[in-house]
């Protein structure tokens, strides 16, 4: 996801709200991947339950499996059982990819520990990840967006996709070779393709591949910005979010900011097209930014979070809409970020990332619950 996180979407969380504030409780030896992450007294409490706010009637009880750091993109292994996420805190000083085991919020680093990660995803059988780094180009953090010219996601040049083992993750094996920025990769419930985003032909895009890295197809070529793309339950779909800017000042400064490895994330919509590319659609037409969407167990409706109900744009809250636009629905009403959805597999759990019950203001923590789609 845009880093921010993309969507890195860096961590997306704090691209969208503002600089992460990370905690300063967290351990400062070095971790090295495959090992447990260090704990302090406070993650030693960890989960914590908590009831959701009065409204949110899809959710059971909220079990909060992080408190600390910058945490974002948590997603489910193929059996539902574990979570890997990507994660600012020291002794790191930009995102790095963790695997959390949310019965004893246990953490264990399965990125390199070297430059900047986003979108960590399980593969077929939970024992291998892929992730974006960009530890080839340098193993430092690279630097953050320049502000210059207002609020904008970088878009790493460096960014590759890496596929590793979660029980040895020294050895990341690279999936992608381009000059240019490929990241926010996820994988098909079927097991059999990756879908991306990339620069490789100069413009924001949507590609898919084989899991090995061949076979890399193009999906989408209209101009701007098509990015965080998840596969549908049956794997026959794809969600993502877009811009397609039509006004030639608007193409202009797209256009200028890309050029400079930057993207302005504030006017996004949902989209839906087929797995190969065909049918595209767009969902929502909606104010402000909509983003970081994945479908509902059903196959029917697509779940995402949106700023587009704040008049002064700071507010995200999750909303669920269906295939065709109608019925949009909100699901979170707790103060400040709520993002990153995702269904388990098994349809059972849902996880979500939140600003709500944090130690230090606008920390990102990851939240698990049972869904409940009546009341």
């Amino acid at each position: 996801m845009l880093n921010r996180r993309h969507p890195s979407l860096a961590a997306l969380a704090a691209l969208l709200i503002v600089a992460a504030v990370l905690s300063a409780g967290c351990g400062k030896q070095e971790h090295h991947p495959g090992e447990p992450a260090e704990t302090t007294d406070a993650r030693e409490s960890l989960p914590r339950s908590y009831d959701p706010e009065p409204q949110e009637k899809h959710f059971s009880e909220l079990s909060m499996l992080t408190d600390g750091g910058d945490n974002a993109e948590a997603y489910f292994s193929f059996d539902s059982s574990r979570l890997v996420f990507q994660t600012t805190r020291p002794p790191y000083e930009c995102d790095q990819i963790m695997i959390l085991d949310p019965p004893t919020a246990e953490l264990r680093l399965v990125s390199t520990g070297l430059g900047r990660t986003t979108c960590g995803y399980f593969l077929p059988g939970d024992r291998e990840i892929v992730y974006s780094s960009t530890h080839l180009g340098d193993t430092a953090c690279p630097p953050p967006a320049d502000r210059s010219r207002g609020y904008a996601w970088a878009v790493y040049d460096s960014y590759e996709v890496f596929r590793a083992s979660v029980d040895d993750p020294t050895q990341p094996v690279q999936l992608t070779d381009s000059h240019g920025y490929d990241a926010e990769a996820t994988v098909s419930p079927l097991g059999d393709r990756i879908v991306f985003t990339s620069t490789r032909d100069g413009d924001l895009d949507i590609y898919s591949m084989n899991l090995d890295g061949s076979d890399v197809t193009r999906l989408t070529d209209e101009l701007g910005y098509d990015g965080g793309p998840f596969f549908s339950p049956d794997g026959k779909k794809i969600v993502y979010r877009a811009r397609h800017p039509s006004d030639p000042e608007e193409v202009k400064e797209y256009e200028s900011l890309l050029a400079e490895g930057l993207v302005r994330p504030n006017m996004l919509d949902v989209w839906v097209m087929n797995a190969d590319g065909s049918g595209k659609r767009q969902v929502t037409d909606l104010p402000g930014a909509s983003f970081a969407p994945f479908f509902h167990p059903s196959g029917e409706k697509i779940i995402f979070s949106s700023n587009h109900h704040d008049p002064n744009r700071r507010e995200f809250d999750l909303f669920m809409v269906g295939l065709d636009g109608e019925g949009l629905e909100q699901i979170t009403y707790s103060e400040g970020f709520d993002g990153f959805p995702m269904f388990s597999p098994n349809g059972e759990w849902f996880v979500f990332c939140s600003n709500r019950h944090n130690s230090k203001p606008r920390e990102t923590n990851v939240f698990l619950t049972r869904w409940r789609d009546s009341d």
